[in-house]
């Protein structure tokens, strides 16, 4: 077993496929394969199941991953330490739904242990992709909500995909809308209120179910539904067409801008803000490390008038 096998297993699992890893690795696909051939034999294990649409870790493979990157981890530590004249290219690939605290935690690793190189990716995606980035190791870390709504399906999903729900914090329902909007003027916001404008929404893909919604309260009935897949788009249709989403009332101004505010919104439901990790896989040390800076970016509820409150019983 060599330190490049690792980072064959660890790349390729990253990618999805033989070829992809391949060019990231700068090496021939053959070479690539023949390599990870070589470790599996040595090992006993099939790290590797082979599909139609590329690679997929078996669940011996799940086990070694998480092993191969905390090998790797301790290495490019090492090499950090005693070996500036070969810098390491740091990696991190975490999953969230649309959340300014998700990227601003992200924000701040890169800042502090960043360094000369990296290769440092954030996804601000669809709710299953999220859960599936994470299941299959695409991506260390994902981040998403829970309510009284999709907990049991949820719950049941990340189970079934060998994920685990970590809690960080919950609010309360808000409504986004423009600083110039007539909403914006209302100190609480009804459902009624909000029935002439615009709802906007993150559009969820062939997984378009209410359960796997990043807004809460997604099957009231509305006369002009909007699907984005951006937050630029959603942001500026916001500011546009006086449009409004349903949201945990956290923003970043310096991230967002200062023309969206949050107002609190008159319903009787909650967010439980959280983050899932592989059951079968301990985080690497950047992962921990972001996990850390999210636990630091747990909104204050001052700082979002009633944004954030215990979990109903």
């Amino acid at each position: 077993m060599t330190l490049s096998q690792l980072k064959y297993i660890v790349t390729i699992a990253q990618t999805g496929t033989i070829s992809e890893a391949a060019k990231k690795l700068y090496i021939t696909q053959p070479s690539l394969t023949a390599a990870v051939k070589e470790l599996e034999n040595e090992l006993g294990i099939s790290i590797f199941r082979r599909t139609n649409k590329g690679v997929l870790l078996s669940s011996k493979g799940e086990e070694f991953l998480g092993y191969a990157r905390q090998v790797i981890d301790q290495i490019n530590l090492i090499e950090e330490r005693y070996m500036e004249a070969a810098p390491v290219k740091h990696q991190l690939c975490v999953s969230a739904q649309h959340y300014s605290f998700a990227v601003e935690a992200f924000v701040d690793l890169l800042k502090e242990y960043g360094g000369d190189e990296y290769d440092f990716r954030i996804r601000e995606t669809q709710t299953y992709e999220l859960i599936e980035d994470v299941a299959k190791l695409k991506s260390e870390v994902g981040v998403l909500y829970l309510n009284s709504f999709n907990e049991t399906v949820l719950r049941k999903t990340l189970k079934e995909n060998n994920l685990s729900f970590h809690h960080l914090f919950t609010a309360t329902p808000h409504v986004f809308v423009s600083k110039s909007s007539p909403l914006a003027e209302k100190s609480l916001i009804t459902l009624d209120d909000l029935a002439p404008y615009p709802r906007l929404s993150y559009e969820q893909g062939e997984h378009n179910s209410f359960y796997f919604s990043e807004e809460i309260l997604s099957t009231l009935e509305s006369r002009k539904d909007i699907m984005v897949s951006d937050r630029a788009t959603l942001f500026n249709l916001l500011i546009g067409l006086n449009g409004y989403t349903i949201c945990t009332g956290i923003i970043n101004e310096e991230l967002n801008g200062e023309n969206i505010v949050a107002v609190p919104l008159d319903a009787d439901d909650y967010m439980e803000i959280g983050y899932i990790t592989h059951n079968k896989v301990v985080p690497g040390r950047f992962g921990k490390l972001y996990i850390e800076a999210l636990k630091r970016h747990i909104p204050n509820p001052a700082s979002v008038g009633n944004a954030q409150t215990s979990r109903p019983l």
